[in-house]
């Protein structure tokens, strides 16, 4: 896809922006570029829909600049209706008689405002919570209000965990606590009793299924979690001497993050309903089957089982777990289970913007070679790199590069060795970049480039430094290579005519953004536009609603970016107004994570100016002004005041 836009194409319109960004591919309905070239959101899939540029406008005016994260709420209660909606339209096609009974997975997202959206937008489907840790238990617990609602709990488990699942189940909460290993069967019977409290018992299946794509290695025989099926007899049989054969009534199962493939999640449920059925036999009373996460989200819109896309629609998702889990038991016999699923990722991933401004950029062209004299002492590599820029033996383009590439080595050796100066040095350099870039500039046409020049494009993007840290905002961009949709957020009703990657302001070269999505293949560079001098260029990295919130590291002491919660408004003339903002990590917050004082820090430069005056170095004036300059940054945001 991405060959067949040339640069500085005459006629640009906004439906090729549309198609070169994928917006029609990823973005599910829920993004467009209006008539004037700015990036819209269609938060319920309809004609209404919020200019982005114009929330980051009123944010700025709230003192909240980029990097900012722009939560569309009213997508996020579209992505939770969506889910609930098509298990019940699938139950009900299939003629399925149990129920569904989704689970959020808080630790996809655990910032309050995003776990109470979901449960506001839920409550009508009776949604509940998973947790995986102590922590996430004590929110589940506290922020749980429908009596109607699942709690399922997963992960490893000590004392502590089970007894206060157990005292959930006092409280009148529906409490599953999911077997995760053998181990914690004795202790939840010893715990159940020591407490009075009859548990609800769900066991987690070591199924024989592999997942698919980035998250594979977590499912399988040699995963982390479950039982194996003879842990699984021993399991059941040690429930039953205890007397509590009612209270298993789960089975669970897990195939990994982002499964691209429905036929591994058809598979994988074929397998589990076995499962549920042959323990159902042996006189567990079973009713629940959690079907686990894997749910994608098309990253790249090219609906196939690459590792950022998905060859599967959430509403075939839904229809293939029901029928599946429905034909096997018919076949067995055995009265069919309600329905659990923990789907996190395909929830919340899209309702999150990260919004980042474009602030330089780095260009290997940026100081142009001078003209080589025709006459007079020139160093004769100087004379051949002119030579070959001016094309004056009308040589192919292999050859040139070829040629280029030689003489450039020869300059660098004879820097080294001292023949020549640093200024003959930059002019080498200067000549070469320029012969690259012309290079560059005939493969972009679409006549036939030789394999070696096809990486050219990649070598003369220009950087674009953006102001944000890929380690704060985009971790699993770094961490596993995950891609996300980016795009400008204005002027795409113009020809951008700049290949690009994206840098970050941190001091780690690993601070960047070379891949990008495209339809049929990673693309390497972006294409964006030309930057102008006092004119703000930003960048939205979409569908960034889940784990980048929280696995964000801080890196260079960047912390949590701004954040504004918007709102469809039909009242509103710009049809939106910002619920709630929240302010960035201060560089007092972030000096705190580790163990830092910033007044102890303060009084301490204070000596230093202090000293500093007395030996004259500075007025006493200027020191107190250093002083306030140093506290008023303690105070400020941590990424760049552009």
């Amino acid at each position: 896809m991405s060959s067949s836009y040339k640069s500085g194409t005459p006629n640009w319109s906004v439906k090729d922006s549309e198609d070169y960004y994928g917006l029609k591919r990823w973005g599910g309905g829920h993004f467009s570029i209006d008539s004037k070239g700015f990036m819209q959101v269609h938060p319920l899939r309809d004609q209404r829909c919020i200019c982005i540029h114009d929330i980051v406008k009123e944010a700025a005016q709230k003192g909240l600049k980029p990097p900012l994260t722009i939560r569309i709420q009213d997508l996020l209660h579209t992505r939770v209706i969506d889910l609930n909606e098509l298990f019940r339209e699938a139950i009900k096609d299939e003629n399925y008689a149990g129920r569904y009974r989704g689970v959020f997975p808080i630790k996809v997202n655990q910032l309050r405002e995003v776990v109470e959206e979901i449960q506001d937008a839920g409550k009508p489907f009776h949604y509940g919570l998973e947790c995986g840790s102590k922590p996430e238990l004590m929110l589940a617990l506290a922020m749980h209000k429908d009596p109607k609602a699942l709690i399922i709990c997963n992960g490893y488990k000590d004392d502590e965990f089970i007894r206060l699942a157990l005292q959930g189940l006092r409280l009148g909460k529906e409490i599953y606590l999911v077997v995760e290993q053998l181990s914690e069967v004795p202790r939840i019977i010893q715990i159940s009793k020591l407490l009075g409290v009859i548990p609800r018992i769900g066991f987690r299946i070591k199924l024989a299924t592999m997942g698919e794509g980035k998250w594979a290695s977590s499912s399988g025989e040699d995963a982390k979690f479950g039982l194996t099926s003879p842990e699984i007899i021993d399991a059941a049989k040690r429930l039953k001497r205890a007397g509590l054969t009612e209270s298993l009534r789960l089975i669970h199962f897990h195939i990994g993050s982002q499964v691209p493939n429905i036929q591994t999640i058809k598979k994988a449920t074929v397998e589990a309903a076995r499962f549920y059925c042959e323990i159902k036999k042996m006189g567990f009373p079973m009713e629940l089957m959690d079907v686990g996460g894997g749910l994608g989200i098309d990253y790249d819109g090219s609906r196939s089982n690459y590792e950022s896309s998905m060859n599967y629609t959430m509403r075939e998702y839904a229809r293939d777990v029901v029928y599946n889990i429905k034909t096997v038991c018919q076949d067995s016999g055995i009265e069919v289970p309600d329905i659990v699923t923990e789907s996190g990722r395909a929830v919340v991933a899209p309702h999150s913007i990260l919004i980042t401004e474009v602030c330089d950029r780095i260009s290997k062209t940026a100081v142009p070679p001078k003209a080589t004299p025709k006459r007079g002492k020139v160093n004769p590599v100087l004379r051949d790199l002119q030579a070959i820029l001016d094309n004056t033996h009308n040589s192919s383009p292999l050859e040139r590069y070829h040629d280029a590439q030689q003489k450039k080595e020869e300059a660098n050796s004879l820097f080294s060795l001292g023949y020549i100066d640093l200024a003959e040095r930059a002019q080498s350099d200067s000549l070469y970049w320029a012969i690259c870039q012309q290079l560059c500039d005939q493969t972009k046409k679409g006549a036939y480039t030789p394999e070696e020049l096809e990486s050219l494009p990649q070598m003369m993007a220009e950087q674009y430094v953006c102001n944000f840290s890929i380690f704060q905002s985009l971790i699993d961009h770094w961490a596993c290579k995950q891609l996300f949709p980016i795009a400008p957020l204005q002027r795409l009703d113009e020809s951008p005519n700049v290949d690009a990657t994206l840098v970050d302001i941190t001091c780690d070269s690993e601070g960047k953004v070379s891949s990008f999505t495209d339809v049929e293949d990673i693309r390497h560079t972006l294409r964006l536009h030309e930057l102008k001098l006092k004119e703000p260029y930003y960048l939205g990295v979409f569908l960034v609603g889940a784990y980048q919130d929280i696995m964000g590291d801080l890196h260079n002491l960047f912390g949590r970016v701004n954040e504004v919660h918007v709102f469809l408004e039909d009242d509103e003339e710009d049809g939106f107004y910002i619920e709630d903002s929240i302010k960035g990590f201060t560089i007092n917050d972030v000096i705190g994570f580790t163990q830092y004082d910033g007044h102890i820090l303060t009084r301490r430069m204070k000596k230093l100016i202090d000293r500093a005056t007395k030996d004259d170095q500075i007025k006493p004036r200027e020191g107190t002004r250093i002083l306030d300059e140093y506290a008023e940054l303690l105070r400020g945001h941590t990424y760049l005041a552009t």
